[in-house]
């Protein structure tokens, strides 16, 4: 399957290529702006790997991509927040599958509406969110509350390692809302809350607590829809270092009272100030989901799941559900049509050999 990966040697792009250059039934190309640079990964993934000039906003990208023979097209040029569905609706017309990494929440929500009929039409499959949320977080639910008789709350915490690498896109993508107000399901009902506003404390299995603010992502909205009688979803994000934690804080006052309009703006000078506070973190960086509800015995229950992930390898997790999909689209075993979110899309199980590879650690309780 001839694989085109957009932003192919980017912070993301590269380590899907590098995952998916000896799969099997992948025929990989790099892709992206920069020849050069996707020429260069291309010969360190080996594997025949070859690459390829591509412009996300360029008005013959359908074209382009039916010339290189594209069969699934994985898009991993962020930031999601300010993206339409251009690239998507490019591939459909050029007949092949597509997967991205968006964590933008209107991206993601209102995707499956805006292009399940072209992709229908073509008879191939479209997924978006195909990262940490939703479809590893959805996995992890779906593990945590097998057989459950109901779920009342659903809690998540990103945490990050200070010193892994993190990208002007991302950091852009989390500035987008820092001091906007955030629609949250709580206690049964919708309320607003500003983004990386009121920091709060969040216990981990294998790292040290730490402050943990909320964050915009799909799941807020999705997981209600999709776990029925759910009362409660929060998803927070905690920085390693207190003074990163706190100065998003103080940003997101800033924004609230009106004095700083577009947070996004200093993505770039933002991003090279948190490298120069890489001296106070580690290269240790995880996740927790914590669940709450009634169990199949009928009784109340609560269990949590973390991942610990040492030596920077974090930013491999958010790469893992787009790999695995497009391996089972290589395989044949993905066989739905239209254009679907990633949540429910894979099991935990199916991520356990990739955090293995990257030496991650994961545990269980109650």
């Amino acid at each position: 399957m001839k694989t085109v990966v957009l932003g192919g040697y980017g912070n993301f792009g590269a380590r899907i290529c590098r995952a998916l250059a000896p799969s099997p039934g992948i025929e990989l190309i790099v892709a992206g702006r920069d020849l050069d640079k996707a020429s260069a990964l291309a010969r360190a993934c080996g594997h025949g790997a070859t690459a390829a000039r591509i412009d996300i906003h360029d008005p013959q990208l359908t074209q382009a991509l039916r010339a290189l023979g594209a069969e699934l097209v994985i898009h991993t040029a962020g930031p999601f927040q300010q993206q339409d569905y251009g690239t998507a609706l490019a591939t459909a017309a050029a007949g092949a599958h597509y997967i991205d990494l968006a964590d933008g929440r209107r991206f993601v929500c209102d995707f499956p509406a805006a292009l399940d009929a072209a992709f229908r039409q073509q008879q191939r499959v479209a997924i978006t969110g195909a990262s940490s949320v939703p479809a590893m977080s959805s996995a992890v639910v779906d593990h945590l509350t097998a057989l459950w008789r109901s779920i009342d709350s659903i809690e998540m915490c990103i945490a990050p390692a200070q010193t892994a690498p993190r990208g002007v896109a991302t950091m852009s993508a989390v500035l987008s809302y820092c001091g906007a107000p955030i629609q949250v399901w709580q206690d049964g009902r919708w309320t607003t809350q500003l983004g990386w506003a009121a920091p709060v404390t969040v216990a981990y299995a294998r790292l040290r607590p730490r402050l943990a603010s909320l964050c915009d992502i799909p799941d807020l909205e999705l997981f209600p829809a999709h776990y029925a009688g759910v009362r409660t979803v929060m998803f927070r994000a905690a920085l390693e270092t207190g003074i990163s934690q706190r100065g998003m804080a103080a940003l997101a006052g800033l924004r609230r009272f009106g004095l700083v309009r577009h947070p996004e703006r200093f993505a770039g000078l933002l991003n090279r100030a948190a490298d120069g506070l890489n001296f106070l973190g580690s290269a240790l960086g995880g996740m927790v989901v914590r669940v709450q509800g009634v169990d199949a015995a009928g009784a109340p229950a609560q269990r949590a799941w973390h991942i610990a992930a040492d030596n920077d390898h974090g930013p491999e997790i958010p790469c893992m559900a787009a790999v695995l999909l497009a391996r089972r689209l290589a395989a044949g075993t993905l066989e739905a049509v239209g254009a679907h979110t990633s949540v429910g899309q894979l099991t935990l199980a199916e991520f356990e050999p990739e955090f293995a590879k990257w030496g991650m650690v994961t545990d269980l309780g109650e």
